[in-house]
């Protein structure tokens, strides 16, 4: 084995454990925003899911292969480069397929945070580790760099967006109004709060006391 090639990503060993078993436990997150999902009893729509619940499964699962791939006994820079420009070629390829997605779904409209968390950073994230990919032969420190950030990043938004609809259900969700068919006429997914519901707080019922 070749020391002198695999020295910098010994280097980040310790980074890629935390960050990689981050994103494995905050994976079953999502589960849990799905079985609250299920709670409202609400009509589900397989559109405004794949464009705003899925792809955050996604982000945390590339953020745990890139970990993988970095903590892997490689002999020389070239097999992971490999494997992680092919990564970063797919991400590039959903993000397109995902807001493709969140244009034609018609249960939310998305405002700009959406399209920041769910379209703008996840390209640059997977855009990153491809030029980080192609550089690691040559800059191999900033190509290391590179990609560290980019895996990291992919956390943060899936945390965010998985925040996001947890806190769409609680305050929004549940007091949408229903329609005459009895289900809410709220969409199943969303990913954020419109700026006009989330300047308002939940309205609290009101009590009636029987004497």
């Amino acid at each position: 084995m070749n020391e002198t090639v695999i020295a910098p990503i010994a280097g980040w060993e310790s980074f890629y454990v935390i960050v990689g078993s981050s994103a494995a436990a905050l994976t079953g997150l999502q589960f849990v925003v799905i079985a609250l999902i299920n709670d409202l009893h609400t009509p589900r729509s397989g559109a405004a899911i794949g464009a705003f619940g899925s792809p955050t499964v996604v982000h945390f699962c590339i953020a745990l292969l890139t970990s993988a791939v970095l903590s892997a006994p490689w002999h020389t820079l070239g097999s992971p480069a490999v494997v992680l420009g092919a990564t970063g070629l797919a991400g590039l390829v959903y993000a397109a397929i995902v807001i493709r997605r969140a244009r034609r779904q018609t249960d939310y409209k998305p405002v700009f945070e959406d399209w920041l968390f769910h379209a703008a950073l996840p390209v640059i994230a997977y855009a990153s580790i491809v030029v980080g990919a192609i550089e690691m032969l040559a800059r191999t420190d900033t190509a290391l760099f590179a990609i560290a950030a980019a895996t990291l990043l992919l956390v943060f938004i899936g945390i965010h967006n998985a925040w996001d609809t947890v806190t769409w259900i609680t305050f929004v969700a549940k007091d949408r109004p229903v329609n005459g068919s009895g289900a809410e006429s709220a969409p199943a997914v969303a990913p954020a709060l419109a700026s006009s519901e989330s300047a308002s707080p939940p309205r609290e019922t009101e009590r009636v006391e029987t004497r």
